[in-house]
């Protein structure tokens, strides 16, 4: 059986660690201070997420699908955004589109943690 959110939350902490080193030692000469620190809010935000995929499974907790899919979905429309938007200067690229991407991942995560919220309220308040 493929496990997709457990094979998603590896890659998005292994993408963490490996962002993280990338933004620390390669980007801080290369970008402004607030895109660096932006960056790391998307690298950050993508390990807390890629955890939580990690560790749901662990929960006694029927049917976290939906929480999966906004984790997954939302890390990616938000950190990605967050990445793409800290290195426009580096593209030479006005990628400013993609701000609105950004809230909409923050949205779908906020649902993602709201529904595990009522899923564990369910669970202990019966």
């Amino acid at each position: 059986m493929l496990y997709i959110p457990e094979i998603f939350g590896t890659f998005f902490a292994l993408l963490s660690v490996i962002l993280g080193a990338f933004g620390a030692h390669f980007l801080k000469k290369r970008i402004p201070e607030p895109a660096v620190q932006s960056f790391e809010v998307g690298v950050r935000y993508m390990m807390y997420h890629g955890l939580a995929l990690l560790t749901l499974p662990l929960f006694s907790l029927a049917k976290t699908e939906w929480i999966e899919r906004f984790f997954i979905l939302g890390t990616v429309l938000f950190s990605f955004s967050i990445f793409l938007l800290s290195l426009q200067t580096l593209f030479k690229r006005n990628l400013k589109v993609l701000g609105p991407v950004t809230p909409v991942g923050g949205f779908l995560l906020i649902v993602g943690w709201g529904l595990l919220l009522s899923k564990f309220l369910n669970f202990y308040i019966k």
